[in-house]
């Protein structure tokens, strides 16, 4: 069973200019996932409770005549297995069988039948995401890629 809503994902033409904006809305950042070579994977800033938004580096340039820097939509359960049985017994396709993320939660991966992506997440207890909802430092990352 879905429990609420994890994150929506953006890929922002200019990360910082992005998260300013989000800042002025009281939304900000928490903290961010790099890769190997210390380049920005991702910025997750936080909304409320264990609710984020993702920043993603290398969006398009903005363009006012459509929307275009979507990312995917995080659903987040307290079963990831269960959950990812239900939907193969009906019938749909698991993109990506459950694995462990880079910020240590367990996830899987499914397309809604307009090809939109959907990340089902079980957040772990002492990942950045709860730890940011406790009103504690999000801590260093677990992994990188």
């Amino acid at each position: 069973m879905i429990t609420d809503i994890g994150h929506a994902a953006f890929a922002a033409a200019d990360v910082e200019r992005t998260l300013a904006f989000y800042a002025l809305l009281g939304i900000n950042e928490a903290f961010r996932l790099t890769h190997d070579d210390g380049s920005l994977r991702l910025a997750y800033l936080h909304v409320a409770g264990d609710r984020f938004v993702e920043v993603f580096p290398g969006g398009p340039a903005p363009d006012p005549d459509r929307t275009q820097s979507y990312r995917h939509l995080c659903l987040l359960t307290d079963d990831i297995d269960d959950m990812v049985e239900q939907l193969r017994g009906a019938g749909v396709t698991i993109d990506r069988e459950v694995s462990v993320g880079l910020d240590g939660n367990r996830q899987a991966w499914v397309k809604d039948p307009d090809g939109n992506a959907i990340e089902m997440m079980q957040l772990i207890e002492d990942g950045p995401q709860r730890r940011v909802a406790r009103g504690e430092p999000a801590g260093s990352q677990p992994f990188v890629s």
